[in-house]
């Protein structure tokens, strides 16, 4: 599992380079490799962050969410032992790859559905139903403005 997420954050350090139409790739290309819905994946980006990479937010339980996927600083540790810092959150593409593995592990665990969704963000019952309620009000939004059409 790790060599697979080490190899993502490989070909996530590849977009740094890239022009900005490349990084709205991002989203199709970190969506694909995870397996999870790229819509759905933009709907946490805007909703975390409005999309700002250099989004930054403290947490009343003194945790920090960092970059457009608001990744919570209590995933550093873990990061760290693959050369990912806190820098590199503000990345947004590396950002995107990040945040949709954590999707993709809540998947894992609560199957594809809006509980899993939720918990992206909380895994306490009251605010995890809440900010599915909201990703997916942004999903709707999202798809009435052609988001997610088939090319």
């Amino acid at each position: 599992m790790w060599i697979r997420f080490l190899s993502v954050w490989l070909t996530a350090t590849f977009f740094v380079v890239q022009p900005r139409a490349a990084f709205a790739d991002c989203f199709d290309d970190a969506a694909s490799f995870h397996h999870v819905n790229p819509v759905i994946l933009r709907a946490i980006a805007i909703v975390e962050s409005g999309g700002k990479t250099d989004a930054t937010n403290r947490n009343s339980n003194g945790s920090v969410d960092y970059g457009m996927m608001q990744i919570n600083s209590i995933h550093l540790p873990s990061l760290a032992r693959y050369g990912i810092g806190k820098a590199d959150l503000y990345n947004g593409c590396k950002s995107v790859y990040l945040g949709a593995w954590i999707l993709r592990r809540s998947i894992d665990r609560y199957g594809n559905t809006w509980e899993a969704v939720g918990t992206y963000n909380s895994s306490t019952p009251v605010y995890r139903d809440r900010y599915a309620a909201k990703i997916k009000a942004m999903v709707n939004k999202l798809l009435t403005q052609g988001y997610g059409d088939q090319k």
